[in-house]
């Protein structure tokens, strides 16, 4: 957070913009940071006893569960920093939107955002085009689609069959605000981010 900042006081940000809660596995977590937040009474939930499940699968749990009453509709969870390290956590990270498809769960890294399209649904996305594009991918994800459909795109797809080891929409782009799609396979969405 204090790089977003740089002119304020890296501990004044830390303060200010702490998290609630802290939950994993605690292996990648440095002593001193751990110490820092429960000093500012951020809540640590230990689960280095569970390793069947990633850290942001746990988070997620907790997220969802924190407000059993909430409207899941409308709940987002944005999750910086999912995207362009190790390919195994990369991997665990898809595995999470999926394995939660009912929340939306946005995977974000400094170049691209991911989310998860559930074949049970047509896909009106709005495109923010100050910030986002215009590059974009449409990935097939647990199995191949028969049939998927695209209106928005330079390249639509049309009743078009993907899978992996054939046809994948890759580099393809954006032509205005919004973007249809519906297919009858789960897909990953995939756009660029504009630097600023």
């Amino acid at each position: 957070m204090p790089l977003l900042f740089p002119l304020e006081d890296a501990s004044d940000v830390r303060c200010r913009y702490k998290p609630d809660v802290i939950k994993g596995d605690m292996d990648s977590i440095r002593t001193e940071v751990l110490d820092f937040y429960m000093s500012l009474g951020t809540k640590i939930i230990d689960k280095s006893h569970d390793q069947d499940t990633t850290d942001l699968h746990k988070c997620v749990t907790y997220i969802r569960d924190v407000a059993p009453n909430l409207d899941k509709s409308n709940l987002c969870i944005l999750v910086a920093g999912a995207l362009g390290g190790r390919f195994d956590h990369e991997m665990g990270n898809l595995n999470v939107i999926c394995r939660f498809s009912s929340l939306r769960i946005v995977l974000l890294s400094d170049d691209s955002l991911i989310h998860l399209l559930p074949r049970t649904h047509r896909h009106e996305i709005h495109i923010q085009t100050s910030v986002e594009g215009p590059h974009c991918g449409l990935i097939p994800l647990g199995m191949p689609s028969t049939s998927s459909t695209t209106t928005g795109l330079q390249w639509d797809l049309n009743n078009t069959e993907m899978r992996f080891g054939g046809l994948i929409s890759t580099s393809n782009i954006v032509t205005g605000d919004k973007v249809m799609v519906q297919s009858d396979s789960d897909l990953l969405w995939t756009i660029s981010i504009k630097k600023l």
